[in-house]
Formats: C-alpha cells, sequence, structure tokens
C-alpha cells in the first residue's frame, strides 16, 4: 500500500492502552514518510499521527530527536486522540480528542467528504468527536492481557487492562507469593518489548530460586526496555530508558542521535542475537 500510495490523506494511528512495542505505530510511519520523500510524493500526502499518547516518546532526550522528524516530514500529530471506529468502506477514522480546534482544513482535501468533521461538543462533553477521511489508514489496535489472565484471580483488580499484579522490581504477584510473572502479561509500568523480558527473566529466575529456598528475594529490575526506531531507511535511534524515563545508553555516544551504525544493529545483529542468543537464555 505504501509502494502504491501516490498521495493523499494517510493516518496511522496509536492506542490509549499499552501495546507490544509502543514504538511500532510511528516506526512504520517514519519509513513511509522517508520512501514517499524518495519517490517525490511526499509533497503531495497529508500525513495525520492519531496518537492515544500526550508526546511522542515520554524520554525528554529521545522525544528532540523524533520532534524534528515529525516537522521534517510534515506530519500533524493529534495527542491525547483515541480512535473510536474506523469505516473501511467509506474510508473515514473517527476519534475522540479535548484538543482539537473548533475548525480544522485538510490543505490537501480535494473533495468536500476529505476534511475534519466536528461534532460540536456541549459543556458536559468531556471531548469533540473527530472524523476524518483517510486514504491510506495503518490502524494499531488496542490491547490487554488475555482473558484467561483479565478473568482470573492473577488480574490486577484496578487495572482494567487485566495485567498480572506484580511488583514492578521483582516481578512476584503482590497477593500470590508463589506466583510470578514477566513480558507483556504484567502490569509493571515498563515498555512491552523483547529488551524489556530479557532483563526482567534473570531476575525472575534468581527471586524464583529463593522462594524455593524459603530466602527473601533480592533481584530487582530497574524497568529498562530499549526501543529501536527507524527515522528513515538506513538511519535509526536506539532508545534505551528505564522506570524513571532515564537513558541509558548501552554504547558511548549519543543514541539520540538516529545513526547508520545503529540500523545495522538492528537489521542485522538484533536478528542473529535474538534466535542464537537471547532465546536459549545465553544473552
Amino acid at each position: 500500500m505504501i509502494k502504491n500510495f501516490k498521495g493523499g490523506i494517510a493516518v496511522f494511528t496509536n492506542p490509549s492502552t499499552p501495546i507490544k512495542c509502543g514504538g511500532a505505530p510511528h516506526k512504520i510511519m517514519y519509513l513511509a514518510v522517508d520512501y514517499w520523500r524518495k519517490k517525490g510524493v511526499l509533497d503531495k500526502c497529508d500525513i495525520h499521527y492519531i496518537s492515544g499518547a500526550t508526546v511522542i516518546f515520554g524520554v525528554p532526550e529521545y522525544k528532540a530527536t523524533l520532534e524534528e522528524v515529525l516537522k521534517k516530514g510534515n506530519i500533524k500529530v493529534h495527542y491525547s486522540a483515541n480512535t473510536i471506529g474506523i469505516d473501511a468502506n467509506n474510508k473515514t477514522i473517527e476519534f475522540e480528542t479535548k484538543s482539537t480546534p473548533s475548525s480544522i482544513k485538510q490543505s490537501l482535501s480535494e473533495t468536500t467528504a476529505a476534511c475534519y468533521s466536528i461534532n460540536e461538543a456541549s459543556q458536559t462533553d468531556l471531548a469533540n468527536k473527530v472524523t476524518l477521511s483517510f486514504d491510506l489508514c495503518h490502524a494499531v489496535p488496542p490491547q490487554s492481557a488475555p482473558d484467561f489472565i483479565k478473568k482470573s484471580p492473577l488480574a490486577d483488580a484496578s487495572n482494567p487492562y487485566g495485567y498480572v499484579e506484580v511488583n514492578k522490581n521483582t516481578m512476584q504477584h503482590s497477593r500470590f507469593p508463589n506466583v510470578f510473572a514477566l513480558g507483556d502479561c504484567t502490569n509493571a509500568p515498563c515498555s512491552k518489548t523483547g529488551a524489556a523480558i530479557r532483563k526482567q527473566a534473570p531476575v525472575v529466575v534468581t527471586n524464583l530460586l529463593e522462594v524455593m529456598d524459603k530466602q527473601p528475594v533480592t533481584a530487582q529490575y530497574d524497568g529498562y526496555s530499549a526501543c529501536p526506531i527507524p527515522t528513515q531507511y538506513g538511519k535509526l535511534m536506539l532508545a534505551e530508558f528505564d522506570y524513571n524515563n532515564k537513558p541509558k545508553m548501552t554504547f558511548p555516544f549519543n543514541q539520540a542521535k538516529p545513526r547508520w551504525t545503529m540500523w545495522i544493529l538492528k537489521t542485522k545483529v538484533l536478528p542473529w542475537l535474538y534466535w542464537n542468543k537471547i532465546l536459549k537464555g545465553t544473552a
């Protein structure tokens, strides 16, 4: 679809729930924009990013880099916007937002249908409903824990997504000391990425063995996660951070700057590391 796109309105969505790889919705957008730039059709594209998040990235150092990428691609971003419906037949997307101005027009709209339609909200309404027409839409659905967890005693009753209730540092269940959890199913406030579970696994192993030996748990997970974000073909920003949204850079240079070496790491090194080391627990 990206290759065949000759211009028009392109919409990319990011839900308001945690998802597997929080960077994925905008990774594909940056690559699409770079492809359209190289094909000479970017000036014919009206690109929108509808995101349930309040910022493009939660870590200031990486956020500054991505804001420049958005600016360079002339991408219009709608923050705190929750997608509530997509009509594939009529090519429209509906989302709720509190921050949409009362009157917006899309500069490249060629028909009256291809513009914003603002439903007038009363003072009691929490958000405006916005209907946006599109020619291309890449939608990421909201995500949650699977039902067998969500409907079990293991679920965090205060979390609408049904994640396993754990201590975010020890990964031990808050109410059932013989239960540990890691990865996408937990309510730990970290990114749901392969990099996160790679750091959680040794913590769980150590603490589980200690519990079996009737000893206090000692291993701690600091919320480390990594998000390799391609900003264009051939360049990538490797974002690494912890629970406090502080950078935890592995390499002795500024990883907030997109580099071709990080693109090689992502496309060549990490796949090998994943299949040959990480899955075996040796990395």
